[in-house]
């Protein structure tokens, strides 16, 4: 082997090394998974009548064989079958008809705890390597717009095997045979409930093909089963899009129990189904619909908490103004508080816009700025009558106060216990920009000063909401300094704020597109416009700062009095 093959093929190992170091945890999930999966299939496959990949019921007495099928272990005679088995014995030969004595030996074999059918467990288990590759496919980050985390995979192998264990056993029991009636068993929609609140609509719809997979190999590959829980669980995705108070999974459990019936019809139509069982099937998918809406409401709280996840219920709880922290930054921090308040609105508006989480942005907007709290009176927003306290200051000391809000505001929001989104949103929202003001003062004193030491040490955003609020923070802010803010001027101005951070690489990977920058930009226009409108001058108007007050109060009196006399005339 040459010094190259050698070199390519550490390398290559070199390279397997440090992805199993990397991924472990995901790695052993992903074999905990299967192999739970796994066992399910052993033992349905123990427990299935089927012969050869065959199912007991293709066969009858007095019906001629199509195959060959031999014995492979050998089963004693009993009391409940008093016929012996011998390895190797041919039970039925192809070409001959069935007897009596052969249809009860199939029957033994089939029922025989220690005989499994390893075919159909083999086409099963290729079936479950067939479903691993989909999951890996759909839960990349191309597909799925972000990094898929590893409390989400752990909800999803839970609730998968759950599901994949109740389309394997429960067509056990007589009543739930039919591929109609085994539906009412299945868990679909409680678990699409479950993702899509907590993890989002994206994630919701990929994991409701592989959960319709996993039940067409659970079922024995029925068709039905498959079709109602992709039918089912792609409508509880899309049902809790635009929920907002926990009251409305009522109602959102109301609409899943009618179309799980509209589905259930709609299927019995196209698969030639019988009514007669629509007493039972029907109200049990309906009740199916129903509960899962009202269970999860119960799981959704510990859930919440332990996972530490950004769904909607959450964040409308975090976006209370009389929350204990917003209400010790509007004390605290007055300025800073309405400078969130406005942020937030910016954010919101154009998350809706280019079609992002907008209540996330909103919430990450409100507590974007928490770490100000501390030392309030360093931000400009919060002096407006005390002198600025970055004049005795040195440009690096300025900075060092200034960038360390970021590590204080994150620290306060693992205090708490905010999820992983909102704190992204605190520690993105500058990303690595450098600090003009006080780079250009450093600049002035010291010409090699050095760009990096001027700028924040945090990330650029990683996601379009985290970028949004990046965009409306700065756009706030700046405006606010512009003269004349008529819509001419500040799109113009903001645009030039939006290139900037263009130029400074700051929105490479938030994923947003140059067409959502633009409607981004007519929002924010369109808002600050509306709030920089320009009033009218009432007559005799005087500067609160004139030099004779009294004439000021005088005159106030004067037009008051003389109001007040017209209304009195008017009402007479």
């Amino acid at each position: 082997m040459s010094k190259k093959e050698n070199k390519e093929q550490t390398s290559l190992f070199e390279d397997i090394g440090k992805f199993i170091k990397k991924n472990w945890a995901l790695l052993v999930l992903f074999f905990a998974t299967f192999l739970a999966a796994t066992s399910i299939v052993y033992f349905d496959a123990n427990t299935t009548e089927t012969i050869a990949s065959f199912a007991l019921d293709e066969y009858e007495i007095g019906q001629v064989a199509d195959k060959t099928i031999y014995a492979s272990k050998s089963l004693p005679a009993d009391d409940y079958y008093p016929i012996a088995v011998e390895e190797g014995e041919k039970i039925i030969r192809k070409g001959f008809v069935i007897t009596e004595e052969d249809y009860y030996k199939l029957k033994k074999i089939a029922d025989s705890p220690v005989y499994v059918d390893y075919r159909a467990f083999c086409n099963s288990l290729l079936f479950l390597m067939l479903i691993a590759a989909f999951w890996i496919i759909l839960f990349n980050p191309v597909l799925l717009k972000r990094r898929v985390e590893m409390k989400e995979l752990i909800l999803e192998s839970v609730l998968f095997i759950l599901v994949f264990a109740v389309s394997a056993f429960g067509d056990k029991t007589p009543f739930f045979q039919s591929p109609f009636s085994l539906p009412v068993l299945i868990p679909a929609s409680f678990s699409a409930f479950l993702i899509a609140i907590l993890f989002g609509q994206t994630s919701a719809l990929f994991f409701s093909i592989l959960l319709a997979l996993g039940v067409l190999g659970g079922a024995n590959f029925q068709l039905v089963p498959a079709i109602f829980t992709l039918a089912t669980s792609v409508s509880a995705s899309r049902i809790v899009l635009k929920i907002e108070r926990r009251i409305d999974m009522v109602f959102a459990s109301i609409m899943q129990a009618v179309l799980a019936v509209v589905f259930m019809v709609f299927l019995k139509v196209v698969f030639n189904g019988n009514f007669n069982d629509a007493i039972f099937v029907l109200p049990g998918v309906a009740f199916n619909g129903f509960l899962a809406g009202i269970l999860v409401l119960g799981f959704l709280t510990p859930l919440e908490s332990i996972m530490n996840t950004a769904s909607v219920f959450r964040l409308m709880d975090l976006s209370d103004q009389n929350a204990p922290v917003m209400r010790k930054l509007l004390l605290t921090a007055s300025g800073t508080y309405q400078h969130s308040m406005m942020v937030a609105q910016l954010a919101e508006n154009a998350c809706k816009e280019i079609g992002a989480n907008a209540l996330l942005a909103r919430v990450g907007a409100y507590y974007h700025d928490i770490g100000k709290m501390e030392n309030p009176e360093y931000f400009t927003e919060n002096n407006i009558e005390t002198e600025n306290k970055h004049t005795d200051l040195s440009p690096s000391l300025s900075v060092s106060v200034i960038k360390s809000h970021i590590k204080l505001g994150i620290e306060k929001a693992h205090q708490l216990h905010l999820p992983t989104q909102i704190v992204d949103i605190i520690a993105e929202h500058h990303g690595n920009s450098v600090i003009a003001y006080f780079y250009n003062k450093a600049k002035e004193l010291d010409e090699n000063v050095s760009p990096a030491d001027y700028s924040y040490s945090g990330n650029p955003p990683a996601s379009k909401e985290s970028a949004v609020v990046m965009l409306a923070d700065v756009v706030e802010a700046a405006c606010k300094s512009l003269e004349k803010p008529t819509a001419q001027r500040l799109e113009k101005f903001i645009q030039q704020l939006i290139n900037a951070k263009i130029e400074s690489n700051q929105l490479d990977n938030s994923a947003l597109t140059f067409g959502e920058l633009t409607k981004i930009k007519d929002t924010f226009v369109q808002i600050l416009a509306a709030y920089y409108h320009g009033r009218i001058k009432y007559q005799n108007q005087r500067d609160p700062d004139a030099e004779n007050p009294e004439n000021s109060l005088s005159e106030i009196s004067r037009i008051n009095s003389k109001s007040d006399r017209t209304l009195s005339e008017g009402n007479k």
